[in-house]
């Protein structure tokens, strides 16, 4: 019986490469990414002198936005991998993230809810410099949605905070 045990342990520990291909394809998503905002750098730059200011804003916005939510894919790329499937062995080299030194799921998720709240507030702003074309309500969606990501990440930031202080305590971790 122990034998049996012990396969079935080993068969849900390798059970965590299926999560490869998973972050193969967000490779291949952030790929989309680079096309979408070489796309929209190429309208920026070949209708230069045609744009309203409030187009070449909404426009850099767009771009702002592109590459922040690249970042949030790197993120979860990386920090993915590295907390769920296996270790990058990155020590020394001079590329490697600070942040991924230190990573953990608690880390990961604070640092993902941080990203979303960036990404969110660029979108806000969108709708603030596009607001006179707008409904009212399109406008009061988007903050709350805002307060919601805000929300979420200070309960996410405050959870972590709480398990890290348990731990801390635990009678196991006390030497």
């Amino acid at each position: 019986m122990k034998s049996v045990i012990d396969n079935l342990e080993k068969l849900i520990f390798a059970s965590r490469w299926l999560q490869a291909p998973l972050y193969l394809g967000l490779i291949l998503a952030q790929g989309v990414y680079v096309y979408q905002f070489m796309h929209e750098l190429f309208i920026l730059i070949t209708k230069v002198g045609t744009l309203t200011e409030v187009e070449v804003m909404l426009i850099v916005l767009g771009l702002i936005d592109v590459v922040m939510i690249a970042n949030l894919l790197m993120m979860v790329i990386l920090g993915g991998y590295e907390t769920f499937v296996s270790r990058l062995n990155l020590e020394g080299h001079p590329d490697q993230p600070e942040w991924l030194s230190h990573v953990n799921a608690g880390v990961l998720k604070v640092k993902l809810a941080v990203a979303l709240i960036s990404i969110s507030s660029i979108h806000l702003l969108r709708i603030f410099i596009n607001a006179p074309q707008l409904e009212t309500k399109v406008i009061i969606v988007q903050i709350a949605i805002h307060f919601t990501f805000l929300i979420s990440a200070l309960a996410i930031a405050y959870t972590d905070k709480i398990m890290m202080q348990t731990m801390a305590l635990s009678p196991k971790n006390q030497h």
